[in-house]
C-alpha cells in the first residue's frame, strides 16, 4: 500500500516537472534562436527560471509574467469553483437516479448525446433561454461585466445575471462528467461477485451498499476528480470566452495571439497544476474512504 502512495507521490512529482518543461518550451517561443544550440541554451536558461518560479516577462505589459497569470486567476477560480458546486449538486443525484432502475437507465444514451453537446453551443443554449424564456434582456450586456463590480454597486439582479449562466455553463459540463463517472462506478460496484458471497451469509441488499458498495462507489467517484476537473477547467475557458468574462483562460488565448508566450506558459503551468492537485488528493481521500482499493 504505501509502496503505492510513494508510486503516485513520484507520478505527482514528474507530472509537475513535465508541466514544467512544456511551459518552458512554450516561454522559449518568445525568444525564437536559429540553431538547435541556441535553442536548447535559451530553453535550459527558461527551464531553471521556472524552477524558481520566473517565467520572465509579459511582452505587452512588461510585468513579471506569473504576476499577471495569478492576478487574473481570481475571477477564473470563482466561476471555477460556483461550476463545481453546480456539478456536485446536479451530476451527483442525476448519476444515481439513472443508475437506480431499468426505466431510468434506459434514458442514459440520451444523457450521453445532451452530455456530448460542444459547451459553446449550451452556452449559446443557456443565453437563448435566459433572453426569451426568463426574459433576461440584459443578460447578453451584463455578462461583460464584473460580478464582484455589480456586486459593490448594489446591482444584485444584474450580478446574478452577469455570474449566473457562464456558471451554468461550467456546470452543466461538470454534472456530465459527475453522472458519467458515478454511474461507471455504480455499475462495477452492482456487478462485483461479492455480492452474491455476501447475501449467501445472510446480508441484505441494503446492508451490502451501505457497508460495502457505497464507500466503492464514492472512493472510484474520487479518483475520478482529475478527469472532472480537467471538464470543468475547458469548460471554464469556454465560457470566458463565450461571455466576455476576464479571466485566466480569455487571457491566454490574448496572450497566444500576440506572441506573449511567457504570460501564456505561466497561465498553462497553473492550469497544470490546478488539475495534478485536485487528481492527487482526490485519490489520497480515496484511500482513506476505501484502503483496498486504492491500493488496487
Amino acid at each position: 500500500m504505501w509502496r503505492d502512495r510513494l508510486l503516485r507521490a513520484a507520478q505527482l512529482t514528474g507530472s509537475i516537472l513535465g508541466a514544467l518543461v512544456l511551459a518552458s518550451l512554450l516561454a522559449t517561443l518568445s525568444q525564437p534562436a536559429h540553431g538547435f544550440g541556441p535553442f536548447f541554451s535559451a530553453f535550459a536558461a527558461k527551464l531553471l527560471a521556472a524552477f524558481g518560479g520566473d517565467f520572465g516577462r509579459g511582452a505587452v505589459t512588461g510585468a513579471p509574467a506569473m504576476a499577471a497569470a495569478l492576478a487574473a486567476f481570481p475571477a477564473t477560480l470563482q466561476l471555477l469553483g460556483a461550476g463545481a458546486i453546480i456539478a456536485l449538486l446536479v451530476g451527483i443525484p442525476l448519476g444515481v437516479f439513472l443508475s437506480a432502475s431499468r426505466t431510468l437507465r434506459a434514458a442514459a444514451p440520451l444523457m450521453q448525446i445532451i452530455a456530448a453537446m460542444p459547451v459553446f453551443v449550451a452556452a449559446l443554449a443557456l443565453i437563448w433561454i435566459a433572453v426569451r424564456v426568463l426574459h433576461w434582456s440584459e443578460a447578453s450586456q451584463t455578462s461583460a461585466l464584473s460580478w464582484t463590480t455589480l456586486v459593490k454597486s448594489g446591482d444584485w439582479s444584474a450580478a446574478l445575471h452577469a455570474f449566473a449562466l457562464p456558471a451554468l455553463t461550467v456546470g452543466v459540463a461538470g454534472a456530465a462528467s459527475v453522472q458519467l463517472s458515478l454511474r461507471r462506478a455504480v455499475a462495477r460496484a452492482w456487478s462485483a461477485p461479492y455480492r452474491s458471497g455476501l447475501r449467501m451469509m445472510g446480508l441484505g441488499a441494503l446492508d451490502i451498499d451501505l457497508r460495502y458498495a457505497v464507500p466503492e462507489v464514492l472512493a472510484a467517484l474520487l479518483r475520478d476528480v482529475g478527469e472532472i476537473a480537467l471538464a470543468l477547467i475547458s469548460a471554464t475557458a469556454v465560457a470566458e470566452w463565450v461571455f466576455h468574462r476576464d479571466g485566466a483562460a480569455v487571457l491566454f488565448l490574448r496572450s497566444a495571439a500576440f506572441g506573449d508566450w511567457n504570460v501564456a506558459a505561466a497561465i498553462l503551468f497553473v492550469f497544470a497544476i490546478i488539475k495534478l492537485a485536485a487528481e492527487f488528493l482526490g485519490l489520497a481521500a480515496s484511500w482513506f474512504v476505501a484502503p483496498e482499493e486504492g491500493a488496487a
